[in-house]
């Protein structure tokens, strides 16, 4: 049994997504000691109206804190590698927002620094934690789909379809060289080389930026609100849109696509994989339903039920069949994994949440999605260093 009330937790970030991991960290009964904002009087605001006891001043003071035993990174991109690293230099575990860092260069000294610590350290594709990803895993892992020949899907959205839609994730030295591909194409990358086993050989990719100036508040936004106030117009040169064919080490193939601006799809992730024997399919705004696709007889659609899922599956669930599990329930699972390695003092053999090395793997994706659509060419993954 577990007893994650022992164990404290801080999250640095105090805009959505860091508040999604408090509310998830609560759920779990893990105690949240404090929050670090991005400044002293944001982080004490926010603190306040969310109930949480403490806002720390700096990350030295937050490292400080004996009774942190795991540091939530969900900060912008660009702030990722220096606190993650000095987090596990203090010798705390970490559970660092996706992507890991702003270049494959980073990400491969932050996989070392993991590896030296010897601490837990873990990055958010909490996607992978809706039980049917789980049990899609383990249906390849135990051969029901045959070999991988292609894999489909895309991930698309449109909070940021208007020329007024403004967030710090448009600003390349906040959020990467990339921000479709970088920001949720990492989701996708990462789900399905989970699902399949398989990780990006070859990849051959067209960014798109489809609105190049925006107005930019002078003042902060929050992920997925609405500008309001004073604003400047402001040059844009990270993607809207992303197109990626890849190819895989054991010969199948990949087309995926990204958007921030596709109208009226909110958060629509859909991964097909087709094998030589069966084929599955999922989407993020159905996600208690897999498609399992047969060739001699009917096709079927598997609703999340523990009394018909595999182990893998079974683990991951927490709701009864027929109540819904959706976007919270997502980082309620993955963080209940990370913690009973954490409880446990390190990753565990059956452990499926994803390392620093995926994380790593995926900052190397991107470097060649950059490299490929700046050169019009194809660029293997052994072309990137690190």
């Amino acid at each position: 049994m577990t007893d994650f009330a022992k164990i404290g937790a801080a999250v640095i970030g105090t805009g959505f997504i860091g508040t999604v991991h408090t509310q998830a960290l609560r759920r779990l009964g893990v105690q949240v000691k404090g929050v670090l904002g991005s400044s002293p009087e944001r982080g004490a605001a926010r603190a306040a109206e969310i109930g949480v006891p403490h806002a720390y001043a700096t990350l030295e003071d937050l490292l400080a804190d004996d009774t942190v035993d795991v540091v939530h990174v969900t900060s912008p991109n660009h702030a990722h590698y220096g606190q993650v690293k000095a987090i596990l230099q203090s010798g705390k575990h970490v559970i660092c927002e996706k992507p890991l860092a702003m270049t494959s260069a980073e990400s491969a000294e932050m996989v070392e620094v993991a590896k030296a610590s010897g601490k837990v350290a873990a990055v958010c594709y909490n996607i992978r934690f809706y039980p049917l990803n789980q049990q899609a895993h383990g249906m390849v892992k135990a051969g029901d789909l045959g070999d991988i020949r292609f894999v489909t899907g895309h991930y698309h959205q449109d909070w940021l379809a208007k020329p007024t839609d403004w967030n710090w994730r448009l600003v390349a030295e906040e959020g990467g060289a990339l921000r479709s591909v970088g920001d949720i194409g990492t989701h996708w990358v990462d789900l399905t080389s989970f699902v399949t086993g398989l990780k990006a050989e070859a990849v051959m990719a067209e960014l798109a930026t489809f609105i190049p100036e925006r107005e930019k508040p002078v003042g902060p936004v929050e992920t997925f609100s609405s500008a309001a106030g004073a604003t400047e117009t402001a040059q844009i040169n990270t993607d809207d849109a992303a197109m990626i064919v890849i190819r895989y080490p054991n010969g199948a193939r990949g087309v995926m696509s990204t958007s921030q601006i596709n109208v009226g799809r909110k958060n629509s992730l859909q991964w097909d994989v087709a094998g030589a024997k069966a084929s599955a399919a999922w989407d993020s705004e159905t996600p208690d339903h897999l498609f399992i696709g047969h060739r001699d007889g009917p096709n079927q659609t598997l609703m999340r039920d523990f009394t018909l899922m595999n182990d893998s599956g079974v683990a991951a669930a927490t709701l009864p069949p027929g109540h819904v599990e959706g976007f919270a329930d997502s980082f309620f699972n993955f963080f209940r994994a990370v913690y009973a390695d954490v409880e446990a003092g390190g990753r565990q053999a059956d452990s499926t949440w994803a390392t620093f090395e995926d994380g790593h793997y995926e900052m190397r994706f991107c470097d060649a999605v950059v490299l490929s659509a700046k050169e019009n060419r194809w660029v293997r993954l052994d072309e990137i260093g690190g």
